[in-house]
């Protein structure tokens, strides 16, 4: 059994995946000083000894390790510690309330500044693209389907529409995580509850102000929008 005499103890918990979890345990060992950067990590062989997992495992792991930034590879030398650990890359956290709050937080702030500057800027191609999304979240609304692809269209069509390509970039690579949070307001209590069309009744209101190259308006809009967002996914209530 192999042993570095800086590695973790193996703590691997069944509740999530097995590569998942060497990742987060690595990732951990090396920002608390267990490797620096460009140091190489113990070689795969070593990982599958030293935790007891498979080659695939260890695989996987160094994948999400360097995919959050952590590492480094290089063909044929293994991987190493990259120079400035875990800060490569951008990941929100889980949906539990204190991690929620953090995205709702995020996504005022970039939302609201997109809203603005599509008021400003936007060209009739941009109205035309937010109003269509908008009337696909409409139409799903009422035949009682999810409409959160449609919502992330309508959020996507206002980062194009504020003409700065750097924060339409920005939105781009957090949609995903960002979908997750428009999600909650897709889901079938919330349609049935109200709480969807409360959340089409603020998209409106976003839509109207950057129609209006109403600037004030749109980022308050879209403050509003995210603010009561956040409380009707942790209520369960429209606000």
């Amino acid at each position: 059994m192999y042993h570095h005499p800086d590695l973790p103890h193996p703590h691997l918990p069944r509740s999530q995946g097995l590569g998942d979890g060497l990742a987060r345990q690595l990732a951990e060992w090396i920002s608390g000083g267990g490797a620096g950067p460009g140091e190489r990590l113990p070689t795969e062989k070593q990982l599958v000894e030293r935790f007891g997992v498979s080659r695939a495992v260890v695989r996987e792991a160094i994948a999400r390790l360097k995919a959050d930034g952590f590492v480094e590879t290089r063909q044929g030398a293994g991987a190493f510690v990259a120079a400035r650990p875990g800060q490569g890359s951008f990941k929100l956290g889980s949906m539990a309330d204190d991690d929620l709050n953090h995205v709702f937080d995020l996504r005022a702030a970039v939302e609201a500044k997109a809203a603005e500057l599509a008021a400003r800027r936007r060209l009739p191609e941009d109205i035309a693209a937010i109003r269509a999304a908008y009337q696909a979240m409409q139409q799903a609304l009422q035949s009682g389907q999810a409409g959160a692809e449609a919502d992330d269209a309508f959020h996507a069509a206002i980062a194009a529409a504020s003409g700065n390509p750097h924060l339409g970039r920005f939105l781009d690579y957090l949609a995903g995580q960002f979908s997750a949070s428009r999600a909650l307001t897709w889901s079938a209590d919330a349609i049935a509850d109200g709480r969807a069309a409360a959340s089409q009744a603020e998209h409106a209101a976003i839509l109207l102000a950057i129609e209006a190259g109403d600037t004030a308006a749109a980022a308050i809009a879209a403050t509003c929008h995210v603010e009561n967002a956040t409380r009707r996914a942790k209520e369960n209530t429209p606000c």
